[in-house]
């Protein structure tokens, strides 16, 4: 049933984006000389396709529901519609045309790196024959081991100081909303690409399941930044992550800096929290943002000025502080 499902889905994108190459993409690239990307661009649309799905669908589930049950009224939504540029750059997957253009040939050099050296890919469905190798106990793995790796992706872009510098500018949103959880720093979102396609590959992932498993992970964490006042239940809450969870972790004093370095992690499940004392289980909702912006820090309202200032950040941390004339003569 899962696998005829699967299919199904997959044959009608696969449909339509044949049909869109065909039209419309394909005679652009002709015109402008550019067929030497015809291949990568007809792979990228795909992941195209499925984008505009998912901006459909959250805006059309998740809409009402903030209009609702809203956590927070405000007077005026001007601050959420940068996030919804995030939004369209990363669900259009205009990352992963750089990333087949650009970081193709790196992903290519490690596979004959792996194979020059012996290293086989771990094939996840020939674990257990017999029960691994059923499609959806297959797409469950490799849901896990992708979640488990986005929860310490996540914890250590709190731990380390330049790091946590590309992920303030998604924690530096006070308005938090269905648009939300694309607001990251271009460079941030890069690394992750890489990060996880790196596990993906080695773990076997099919290209077509890795790019349902992304579209999952990502509708998922659009409920999770929601305007909604949306608790789980005990058990529910425990089962995964919710609004109410996740609104923990962008609270000011405690999802950066509550239980060391910040609290609730959890990507898909909470369970990783649990596990590695993480967790956080109240339901209070706190104002969202990082707390030096109650002192009138500005992390830039804009695209261009939030990507700059993270830099500026960057390198207020690696290059030393000069000192001051006169403490340089005390020195002497």
């Amino acid at each position: 049933m899962f696998h005829l499902i699967f299919s199904t889905l997959d044959s009608a994108v696969s449909a339509l984006q044949t049909a869109l190459y065909e039209s419309v993409v394909q005679p652009l690239l002709f015109h402008f000389g550019l067929m030497d990307y015809d291949e990568d661009t007809y792979d990228s649309l795909y992941w195209v396709i499925v984008g505009v799905f998912e901006v459909l669908a959250m805006y059309a589930i998740l809409r009402p529901l903030e209009a609702l049950r809203p956590v927070e009224k405000w007077q005026d939504r001007k601050a959420v519609r940068v996030d919804v540029l995030y939004t369209w750059i990363a669900k259009l997957g205009i990352l992963n045309l750089f990333f087949f253009f650009a970081l193709q040939p790196f992903f290519d050099a490690v596979q004959g790196w792996l194979r020059l050296h012996n290293i086989a890919n771990l094939e996840i469905d020939n674990l257990w024959p017999g029960v691994t190798t059923i499609p959806v106990v297959t797409f469950v793995i490799y849901l896990l081991v992708l979640d488990f790796a986005g929860y310490w992706y996540h914890r250590w872009e709190h731990r380390f100081g330049v790091w946590w510098e590309l992920h303030a500018v998604h924690h530096s949103q006070r308005q938090m909303s269905l648009w939300s959880d694309d607001r990251n720093h271009l460079l941030d979102d890069l690394l992750q690409a890489c990060f996880f396609a790196l596990i993906a590959l080695f773990i076997g992932v099919p290209p077509s399941q890795f790019v349902v498993l992304v579209a999952i992970t990502n509708l998922a964490q659009s409920v999770q930044h929601a305007n909604i006042r949306l608790y789980y239940g005990w058990l529910g809450e425990r089962l995964l992550v919710s609004p109410t969870f996740h609104r923990r972790h962008h609270a000011i004093g405690y999802g950066h800096e509550g239980l060391k370095y910040g609290c609730n992690f959890g990507v898909l499940f909470p369970w990783w929290d649990m596990l590695f004392g993480s967790v956080s289980w109240s339901r209070e909702m706190e104002p969202t943002g990082i707390r030096d912006q109650l002192d009138g820090h500005r992390y830039g309202d804009g695209f261009l000025a939030q990507h700059w200032l993270a830099f500026v950040r960057i390198a207020r941390r690696v290059v030393p502080k000069r000192r001051a004339p006169g403490n340089d003569a005390a020195a002497l």
